[in-house]
């Protein structure tokens, strides 16, 4: 992979010390450390706002309801009426 977007970034004196202690430890520059931590946070993010977590009682309430044959309700049966005029 090649990097070339920049993204600048302020810390306090104290918080960079901090960063590059930890890069240190893991025998890696600030800015791959940065990188990678801005990155696995970046991901939890992003996922947390696409999963869907349900009980195993609602599992098994959707599972059912999936189950059951399909049948249109009123306003949908008129939605399909009208695309058909519509010759859709």
């Amino acid at each position: 992979m090649t990097a070339s977007a920049r993204l600048d970034l302020r810390l306090a004196p104290e918080d960079k010390a901090r960063v590059e202690a930890a890069a240190n430890l893991r025998g890696m520059s600030s800015a791959a450390f940065i990188r990678a931590a801005a990155l696995r946070e970046a991901e939890q993010a992003l996922t947390a706002e696409h999963v869907v977590r349900i009980t195993a009682r609602e599992a098994q309430h959707f599972v059912a309801v999936l189950a059951e044959p399909f049948a249109p309700n009123a306003a949908l049966r008129k939605a399909m009426a009208r695309g058909d005029t519509l010759g859709l």
